[in-house]
């Protein structure tokens, strides 16, 4: 098989922010992501671009901001967004709408959809090679990865943008809540060619299940 290169990891939480010691910290257990549903500022954005953007939406664009910023990666370069819940809270209000109402919102709907975190990066920073959208089956995170890196696996692509997103679930859905409630978004290239502080995968078995495993897995 093929080997794969992941490099110019970025990650963003509540509590934690983009610090890398305190990412660190966090993979080896000692720092905590806060269960809250702070999101960055998004301050090399336009005020109107960013006023209307969720959690998930908000960090998605953080994360792959980071990665353009650290990378010298072109802007026909293709992504792939991947998130076990989606737009979860602006769901419920639309969802809440419709039931209290009777009434959608044609601009809260079109913000609710699967592609809005990973659309509103591309019009954000002007990329142009495209995206896909991928939910986990059986919310393994393994499997979305797989199929994700697909395509640099089969040489039809030599990198990728991955870029991976949850919010906060909001308190109304109860007992239903996930286990692993954590507002957390990553990104990284993929990359079939060797990078400078690149990382190598080469077995796919121990990458783990979950997105907080995937990412301690990297960091590691």
């Amino acid at each position: 098989m093929r080997n794969l290169y992941i490099s110019n990891i970025t990650a963003w939480a509540p509590g934690i922010g983009s610090d890398n010691t305190l990412w660190n910290e966090w993979a080896n257990d000692n720092a905590s992501i806060e269960l809250t549903n702070e999101s960055p500022k998004l301050e090399y954005t336009d005020p109107l671009f960013r006023r209307r953007l969720s959690q998930i939406t908000k960090m998605t664009v953080h994360v792959v901001h980071g990665v353009l910023e650290q990378s010298h990666i072109s802007k026909e370069t293709k992504l792939v967004f991947m998130s076990l819940r989606g737009e979860i809270a602006r769901t419920l209000s639309v969802t809440k709408g419709l039931v209290q109402d009777n009434m959608i919102l044609p601009a809260g709907f079109s913000l609710s959809v699967f592609n809005t975190p990973i659309s509103s990066a591309t019009l954000a920073f002007g990329l142009k090679g495209g995206y896909s959208v991928i939910y986990p089956s059986k919310s393994d995170f393994s499997q979305a990865f797989k199929a994700a890196v697909a395509p640099v696996l089969a040489g039809t692509e030599k990198e990728l943008i991955l870029a991976y997103a949850d919010e906060l679930v909001p308190e109304a859905y109860g007992d239903k809540r996930p286990t692993e409630n954590i507002p957390l978004a990553y990104a990284f290239v993929i990359s079939s060619e060797k990078k400078d502080n690149c990382i190598c995968i080469e077995d796919f078995s121990n990458t783990g299940k979950s997105p907080v495993d995937f990412l301690k897995f990297l960091l590691k």
